[in-house]
């Protein structure tokens, strides 16, 4: 993987990440592809919406239908039918969000299955080894998710449990995988530039934030952005892990994040908000009911090129599998195509005009 920074609006600006599966516009937006699969979407489709890079899960992966079986069709990408990059998260996270029962040792964590309440184990062997079976063409450093609020020795201990992990991951990198390391250390900014020197001294081909939206306030987790990011090598990606609220994400690349995901779209279109250049609205209101309109007339999508309101909203009530595919489609373009409209702005030294304009639309809730 090779890493450029092309062009530069203040600490803001874009890049590209060059794999052997494809190059990379920064900065992006990965959909959550958690098991194999973008929900409600094929592979063509996400293409078509202009999907550069995908994102898939260590964990879920894992226990089903497990990384042998995946392996042994010839990876994810085959297996999903996907010819453009993959991330894929080392699961640490889903141990820690997912399992009613969790215990950490020194060289991993015991874990009870979400599926069917078998115990199993993930430390930094068993997640590289799973993403290298997968053959993603970046792999994630498996660490230790620290809840909100924690106490500053419980997060220094996780902290160090994740630094010795990010090691062992390093010593297991299989040649043509990228691998890149976790800041971690809650909402202690010296915790967080302990594990970012830590990270620098091993060296990793990109750098990640994680930690962040696990119920800490929003202004808490702006002020971790901002500090950390201008501290990240500037000639390494830097990944923002599970944001995807397109205000956060314009705080991010103001200071300088290059990557992102997050299941914001495709969670909120099956359950019927919908992103329009005029804001969040919800499908199933009444005032939708006969409404011939396109959801968003400024988009150009398949969904608003040839259904209305009215439509979307009966397939909505009427629990239709349509339902679910058409929202989708249309929550991802507007979402990737944001990312490509950020992508212009810096390009023409126009981003801080950009975001205002951005932040002034009724950028919100429906019903709020």
């Amino acid at each position: 993987m090779k890493f450029k920074v092309v062009k530069r609006d203040g600490t803001a600006r874009t890049g590209l990440i060059e794999t052997a599966r494809g190059t990379i516009h920064t900065p992006v937006f990965m959909p959550v592809g958690t098991n194999g699969t973008v929900k409600a979407m094929s592979s063509e489709e996400l293409k078509d919406v202009g999907a550069e890079i995908v994102l898939g899960n260590t964990y879920h992966l894992y226990l089903r239908p497990g990384h042998e079986v995946v392996q042994a069709v010839g990876g994810l990408h085959s297996f999903m039918n996907w010819d453009r990059p993959i991330l894929t998260d080392s699961g640490g996270f889903q141990v820690y969000s997912h399992s009613a029962l969790r215990r950490i040792e020194d060289d991993g964590v015991h874990f009870k299955s979400h599926i069917d309440g078998s115990m199993h184990f993930i430390g930094p062997s068993k997640a590289m080894e799973i993403q290298s079976a997968l053959g993603s063409d970046i792999a994630m450093a498996f660490d230790d998710c620290t809840p909100y609020p924690v106490t500053y020795e419980s997060a220094l201990g996780s902290l160090r449990l994740t630094l010795a992990w990010a090691k062992r991951c390093k010593e297991l990198q299989r040649d043509g995988q990228a691998l890149f390391g976790i800041v971690q250390g809650s909402t202690f900014n010296d915790l967080r530039m302990l594990s970012l020197d830590e990270l620098l001294k091993t060296g990793f081909d990109g750098y990640a934030i994680g930690g962040l939206s696990v119920g800490e306030p929003k202004e808490v987790m702006h002020e971790i952005i901002c500090y950390l990011g201008p501290l990240l090598p500037h000639d390494r990606p830097r990944y923002l892990m599970g944001i995807g609220d397109l205000l956060d994400v314009l705080v991010a690349v103001e200071v300088g994040f290059d990557m992102f995901d997050c299941v914001m779209p495709t969670r909120n279109a099956r359950n019927g908000t919908l992103f329009t250049s005029a804001g969040k609205i919800s499908i199933k209101r009444t005032e939708y009911r006969s409404d011939r309109r396109p959801l968003d007339p400024e988009c150009g999508c398949v969904t608003c090129r040839n259904y209305s309101r009215a439509y979307l909203r009966h397939l909505f009530l009427s629990r239709e599998i349509l339902s679910m595919r058409l929202n989708t489609i249309h929550n991802l373009h507007f979402y990737l195509h944001f990312f490509t409209r950020m992508q212009e702005a810096l390009e023409e030294g126009r981003f801080r005009e950009f975001k205002k304009a951005f932040e002034m639309t009724r950028w919100k809730e429906p019903g709020e």
